[in-house]
């Protein structure tokens, strides 16, 4: 098998997982740390805004989320509340606007439409080997693996 086209080794997908969790989880945490001065009303003044526990849900999910992706702890349910979360931004905001995919110079679903991706294969993926979830989960889940009937 070729190099180029056989499995990557289990450091480096660990290590890749480990980029991807750090980078999209500071941004996270970013987004909410801005939004977080005025949580229940950082919406307020556009035509879609939901109530504001809903507002402040979305804040608590950034800031949480992304900090757990960073960790790598409970990698896989801050994954699916961050994917939640850009299914909200699209779906409240960028559908209704009308904002196209990519735009130079005005709002587009881009970075939404990316978010929700990287969330999706990261709890498609799991954290990888350097995370918490390695070292609190991963040898029970081991131990249940080696343990299953083969088919």
């Amino acid at each position: 098998m070729s190099p180029l086209t056989a499995p990557a080794p289990t450091w480096a997908t660990s290590a890749g997982l480990l980029l991807v969790r750090v980078t999209v989880g500071a941004a996270f945490v970013m987004h909410g740390l801005a939004k977080v001065h005025n949580p229940f009303g950082w919406m307020n003044g556009t035509d879609t805004a939901p109530p504001g526990a809903v507002q402040a849900l979305a804040v608590y999910v950034e800031l949480g989320g992304g900090g757990l992706l960073i960790a790598g702890l409970f990698t896989r349910v801050a994954a699916l509340l961050l994917a939640a979360q850009m299914v909200a931004a699209l779906a409240l905001v960028h559908i209704p606007h009308g904002d196209p995919f990519v735009a130079q110079g005005r709002p587009s679903a881009e970075l939404a439409c990316a978010y929700l991706a990287v969330a999706l294969a990261v709890a498609a993926l799991g954290a990888g080997a350097y995370s918490l979830d390695a070292p609190f989960f991963g040898r029970r889940r081991a131990a249940a693996t080696a343990l299953a009937p083969a088919h």
